[in-house]
């Protein structure tokens, strides 16, 4: 992915934030995810007062990908409110990593739109792919 392709990756998850439904944690989180057709879906974390229903912002870009046909994504780019790089959960490691492509890359983005970027073996090492994992 060249850096003007990361670049919009990015700017795309720092508009998403602000669709954010986090009235419980504050913590507003956009995800713009990259599918390999050149696709990009983005997502929003969406609490709920039953804190396990809530669902994070790339679990929503993922579910759009995929309800849309997409099934292999090649980067995504995460972004919050905080100073920090924003980097995933456990569940939305587990999640990317089912559906991301060889080199799939992660954009880890502070606020002020500073990233850091992360393949997926350093995100989740020893992830699990299902059924293929068997063989």
């Amino acid at each position: 992915m060249d850096p003007m392709t990361e670049k919009e990756l990015v700017r795309r998850a720092l508009v998403a934030r602000d669709a954010a439904y986090a009235p419980y944690s504050g913590f507003r989180v956009g995800a713009a995810l990259l599918a390999e057709d050149g696709r990009v879906f983005t997502g929003c974390n969406v609490e709920n007062a039953s804190f396990g229903a809530t669902i994070c912002a790339e679990r929503t870009a993922v579910a759009k990908g995929v309800s849309e046909g997409a099934r292999r994504f090649t980067a995504v780019a995460i972004a919050s409110y905080d100073d920090a790089p924003c980097v995933p959960c456990g569940i939305c490691r587990q999640t990317i990593y089912e559906f991301a492509a060889e080199g799939f890359r992660y954009l880890s983005v502070a606020a002020d739109g500073t990233f850091v970027r992360y393949g997926m073996d350093e995100i989740l090492p020893h992830g699990f792919k299902g059924l293929d994992d068997r063989k």
